[in-house]
């Protein structure tokens, strides 16, 4: 009996290497991959499931990100909004208002700031202090689980789920668990890699 247990506990211990070493082997391809990027720009079908009202709601946009601080995250349908992130400041315009919070003096923002630039990019793989990662592959996607470890993400999410193509380890989907059960599921579409972005993307 002693013996069928430590055999038992070493293939445990085998396995257990081998699933490390493959998750490791992935985050570096991403990585590897994210390094190159210097900008990306595309298109975003974004869905909000509402757990209380049985409902989703439904727009579409655009994104633009230049590296390693500038995010424009533009809303044009059902409705028109702006969010910009351009090294600590965000610009927010709504119809007519527009506002800037500077995010070293909002945690809470700055969070949902880190989380929109990282994300896209999948550049929040290897940051342990902000979430537990696991990663494998499911048919031709990677897919990642992050479990937020800070108190500013705990209260927002639950997990945040990261889809990436096996063939060349691109974002295709961001998923956002939340505490009350309602999720967001973001598809990216039409991706075009270091192109020019105009600077006024990421202006005021």
């Amino acid at each position: 009996m002693k013996k069928l247990l430590l055999v038992c506990f070493m293939l445990l211990q085998i396995f257990s290497v081998n699933a490390q070493t493959s998750q490791d082997a992935i985050i570096e391809k991403i990585n590897t991959t994210v390094s190159k990027i210097q900008t990306m720009q595309c298109d975003f079908v974004q869905t909000k499931h509402m757990k209380m009202l049985n409902n989703k709601l439904v727009s579409t946009g655009c994104m633009k990100y230049q590296q390693s601080d500038k995010l424009r995250w533009e809303y044009k349908t059902p409705y028109t909004y702006v969010f910009i992130l351009n090294g600590t400041k965000v610009y927010l315009t709504k119809d007519s208002r527009k506002d800037v919070i500077d995010i070293k003096q909002n945690k809470v923002f700055k969070s949902i700031a880190e989380i929109m630039m990282n994300s896209v990019v999948g550049k929040c793989l290897t940051n342990n202090t902000e979430f537990k990662v696991s990663i494998a592959q499911t048919g031709n996607q990677y897919v990642a689980t992050l479990i937020p470890q800070k108190k500013e993400l705990k209260q927002m999410y639950n997990k945040i789920i990261l889809y990436f193509s096996v063939s060349n380890c691109l974002m295709q989907q961001v998923e956002m668990i939340e505490k009350n059960g309602d999720k967001t599921t973001i598809k990216l579409e039409n991706l075009e890699l270091n192109k020019p972005v105009g600077t006024n993307a990421f202006a005021s």
